[in-house]
């Protein structure tokens, strides 16, 4: 099967202003879960956000209604970075309050219920940190049982609350990663990457082996290029970042999804003008070159996340048109070569 399959699976409506910040996995079940903020009052990240989910059960042909899975008054509850525990089938989701607090739900019945959220900022953070966002996508179980969420922090001099009159955010930021050995039930701090050059990330575990993540990284400071960093040691720490000329991005997030082995695919926006030209390429050696690539939506087109269904097909979750909804795309790996 070749043919790409296009839907709408999240629209800004009365209830939400905005849409945004997609998040997909699929369960130890085959369940695909679809998350996302639902932005209240405005479209800005500081407004109040509940965050929402769909579910399906047939590999992403048909959904839920939507339903919300956190939810506390003005405050905004952003960032999803749901990771799947092959090990227990629970679908752990950290995700945090205005950013400045790490919190964690879990369900135990794929996506039906959710236990009440639990603060890990004290674990998950450092302290001196204006602030901190989760991914935002998927995080990743590696093969040794770590839960892996990819992160970035927030040093700008003189940062207040975002809501407090003179807030300042947004000037340096760093990304790193927090994770867990025993199932989410307590968290560890990594070591930050090179100081201001990325933000947003997403992580892949690679090789037959010996194991090593990749983590494919936001720009700063109008690089034009995609980021990247290696860790051999789980995602504690990580080589300096490096930026891939052959990623050209203008600065936003993306994603990555394994297919084995040294097989990845990657989405993220390919123009250096606007949010547009959402693409999807494919690595077999490992992230070190991107032999296939296609574009997905030739239009306005920002974050996006990857997952797997159980019959192998790959969903890409996407904003599209200036945030007006998220659609979401099916198709086969050899879709994008041909």
């Amino acid at each position: 099967m070749t043919e790409l399959h296009m839907s709408e699976l999240f629209r800004s409506q009365s209830d939400y202003h905005t849409v945004r910040i997609p998040a997909l996995v699929t369960s130890t079940s085959g369940t695909i879960l679809a998350f996302c903020e639902g932005r209240r009052g405005g479209g800005a990240d500081d407004v109040p956000i509940d965050l929402l989910l769909r579910r399906s059960l047939d590999g992403g042909r048909t959904w839920s209604a939507s339903q919300v899975v956190v939810s506390d008054g003005d405050r905004t509850c952003g960032n999803p970075c749901p990771v799947v525990d092959s090990n227990t089938g629970d679908i752990v989701l950290p995700f945090c309050k205005d950013n400045q607090q790490l919190f964690v739900t879990r369900s135990v019945d794929d996506g039906l219920s959710w236990d009440e959220a639990i603060d890990i900022s004290a674990d998950a953070r450092q302290a001196s940190w204006s602030y901190v966002g989760c991914g935002p996508g998927h995080g990743v179980q590696l093969s040794n049982g770590r839960l892996l969420i990819p992160s970035w922090a927030d040093e700008s001099p003189g940062a207040v609350t975002w809501r407090e009159p003179g807030a300042n955010w947004g000037k340096v930021q760093t990304s790193y990663a927090f994770y867990s050995d025993d199932g989410g039930q307590h968290w560890h701090v990594g070591e930050k990457m090179t100081h201001d050059a990325s933000d947003e990330c997403e992580a892949v575990e690679l090789g037959e082996f010996e194991k090593r993540v990749y983590m494919t990284l936001r720009s700063r400071h109008d690089r034009h290029a995609r980021g990247y960093a290696w860790s051999e040691d789980g995602g504690h720490s990580w080589t300096p970042v490096a930026f891939d000329d052959a990623l050209p991005e203008l600065s936003c997030q993306g994603s990555v999804i394994g297919l084995g082995g040294s097989s990845v695919v990657s989405a993220h926006p390919a123009s250096t003008e606007a949010r547009a030209l959402l693409t999807i390429r494919r690595s077999d050696d490992g992230c070190q070159s991107w032999s296939q690539s296609r574009v997905l939506y030739q239009g306005s087109a920002a974050y996006s996340d990857l997952t797997l269904n159980s019959a192998g097909e790959i969903l890409c979750l996407f904003e599209t048109d200036d945030y007006a909804n998220l659609r979401l795309a099916r198709f086969s790996p050899e879709w994008i070569e041909s």
